[in-house]
């Protein structure tokens, strides 16, 4: 759409210039803004829907609250598209998620008051930003925006619990679409049903709802009611009034003008207070709002006339459908084999199992602490839980995985999606601590896939193990290899894809595909590469080890994760105390946290692509 269509949308480049329009205004506003986050996503893909739902809702926030001195917080961030356009970022937004753009989701570094990339948080940071702002003497008002889904997550509740027992102004607004990125699981979700499917309820909270424009005396009487009746009515204590945040709702989130009238009267209106907006998941983009709410999540490229998505290409399977379909496969064999999953059904593939056998498929929601340590009851239970969940979200389920898993030798199979580098999503996104993080754990198996026949293995060798085992796979593409019968392979052995004299190189899961071609074209400059594919970070084959360390003077590992910890720094440990002295050169994530561009982009510049570790060998 040419520049000259749109009549507001240049004309804001902040906040203030927001203000300037009428509330009338308002409404073709958020049209244009809609506008363009389509037309912007339709070429540089990213997360379309949800930001979609809640554009009246980031309007009418910014129309009454004066952001950057006032905060408001962004749960997850893909809520926040229209937020990063209306604080000046209209023109950098259009090459967000690219090398040198801005991120796909807030960052303080940019000027947003709370960085996120995974749930829940908002309310806690919300209120450490309130309680800051009290200590410090500063007027401000903050506010937590915060998906349904996202509700699920335990650390919301944790937030809700704390911030209630206080006096901190702080505003809650649940942006409530029944949606995150599978459909919303739980009783949460039953709970926020009945709340906005009560007609008496709702009937008379309109009524009232008009009124709290009005005046101060007779907004708080009329507040005063609707609290009584909502008790009344709803026939059980609403769950946030119990938690002692008053509640108001639910009101209509894409109501731009109505929404300005109610956080208006709200931002009055000391202590913790949630409002509860009901939105629709790509609201104003037909083919969003009525398709698969899990492919517009996140289409990639697609046409923004008609809709029609960019086809993804021919080539081999993602290793998320090589898991779901062995899940499957195992789930046949044996009826103890089970699948959970954290919210991330389509995800991870194991909607298939989902779809195939509901009865042993389990969706927790946004709650991994909660879907490790579930597993581990499943397990002590007899039962055989293969837990999928991302690798970048295992992160906030350590101790779970510590406590009620290993520390107990449960049979559990962590199945870690998205391990190393995942491109666009960038730093809150890559999966690159997991091999550091598991690796101390005593009785843990840590393995990895070069191509998708070794996945399959892993998981069958997973499948008859007796004790926690974690398998690690990247996002996207598999390697090609042809899919056959699973087979079990032997824990802990290496295997040599290579011989060569002049240095080894020692590759872990699928950095072996670049790690082979760079050997192929180290001989083409004279250099004998024996290449080893180590599949298993944790037990390392000390057989293999024991040779390399006698034949070889120089050494090069490559993993896809970070250098302080990983398995290289395995490799090192065991060569110094065997007495071997071979100059190591270690390949992955130095000690930094590595932002948003393509996987490709990123291995280049981190130096672990197929020309990083040619130079390395060479």
């Amino acid at each position: 759409m040419a520049k000259k269509d749109y009549r507001y949308l240049e004309r804001v480049n902040s906040p203030a210039d927001l203000k300037e329009l009428a509330v009338e205004e308002l409404p073709d506003y958020c049209a244009e803004l809609r506008r363009y986050i389509v037309e912007c996503c339709a070429v540089n893909p990213g997360h379309l829907s949800s930001s979609l739902g809640a554009v009246e809702l980031t309007v009418a926030l910014h129309y009454v609250f004066d952001f950057p001195t006032d905060h408001i917080v962004w749960d997850v961030g893909h809520q926040a598209y229209a937020h990063k356009i209306i604080t000046g970022r209209r023109e950098e937004f259009a090459s967000q998620r690219t090398s040198g753009g801005i991120a796909g989701f807030p960052r303080r570094e940019e000027g947003d008051s709370f960085g996120a990339g995974h749930s829940s948080v908002s309310i806690s940071a919300a209120y450490g930003l309130a309680e800051a702002a009290t200590i410090r003497g500063e007027k401000r008002n903050v506010v937590a925006v915060i998906g349904d889904g996202a509700m699920t997550g335990g650390l919301a509740f944790e937030g809700l619990n704390n911030a209630g027992a206080s006096n901190a102004n702080i505003l809650v607004i649940l942006n409530d679409n029944r949606q995150s990125i599978d459909t919303n699981v739980g009783a949460l979700r039953k709970h926020l049903l009945r709340i906005t499917s009560s007609r008496e309820y709702n009937a008379m909270k309109r009524r009232l709802w008009g009124g709290l424009h009005i005046m101060p005396r007779l907004r708080r009487a009329i507040q005063h009611t609707a609290h009584t009746i909502k008790r009344g009515l709803l026939r059980q204590s609403n769950l946030f009034e119990s938690m002692n945040f008053r509640y108001f709702g639910p009101a209509d989130g894409h109501d731009v003008a109505t929404l300005v009238r109610t956080l208006s009267a709200l931002k009055q209106i000391e202590g913790p207070k949630l409002l509860h907006a009901m939105t629709i998941k790509g609201k104003g983009y037909l083919p969003a709002e009525k398709g698969d709410p899990a492919v517009w999540h996140s289409p990639g490229r697609f046409d923004p006339a008609t809709g029609v998505r960019e086809p993804s290409g021919a080539g081999p399977a993602k290793y998320q459908y090589v898991f779901g379909r062995a899940l499957l496969e195992l789930a046949e064999r044996d009826e103890r084999v089970v699948g959970v999953t954290a919210a991330m059904a389509t995800g991870t593939s194991m909607n298939i199992l989902l779809a195939a056998k509901p009865d042993r498929c389990f969706d927790v929601g946004i709650a991994e602490g909660h879907a490790v340590t579930f597993s581990a009851g499943l397990a002590a239970g007899g039962l055989i839980p293969f837990c999928a969940i991302y690798s970048s979200f295992m992160q906030r389920a350590y101790d779970n995985l510590i406590h009620d898993v290993a520390l107990q030798g449960l049979h559990v199979v962590f199945c870690l999606d998205r391990a190393g580098l995942v491109g666009e999503d960038g730093a809150t996104h890559h999966g690159e601590f997991d091999i550091a993080y598991l690796r101390p754990i005593p009785g843990i198996t840590i393995a990895a896939p070069r191509n998708e026949q070794e996945l399959r293995d892993m998981m069958y060798t997973a499948y008859l193990a007796d004790s926690p085992f974690a398998i690690r796979y990247p996002r996207g593409r598999a390697a090609g290899v042809e899919e056959g019968e699973m087979k079990c392979l032997e824990v802990g052995r290496a295997e040599m894809l290579r011989e060569g004299t002049d240095v080894a190189l020692l590759t872990l899961g699928h950095t072996a595909l670049d790690g082979a071609a760079a050997a192929e074209m180290a001989a083409g400059e004279g250099v004998s590469v024996c290449h080893i594919d180590l599949r298993w970070a944790k037990p390392l084959d000390q057989k293999m080890l024991d040779f390399v360390g006698r034949t070889f003077s120089r050494v090069v590992t490559v993993e896809d994760g970070v250098l302080n910890g990983g398995v290289g720094s395995a490799v090192c440990e065991w060569m110094n105390d065997h007495g071997y002295t071979p100059h190591i050169t270690r390949l992955g994530i130095d000690d930094r946290f590595v932002e948003h561009a393509s996987v490709e982009e990123l291995k280049r510049l981190c130096g672990y692509d197929k020309q990083g570790i040619l130079k390395a060998l060479l």
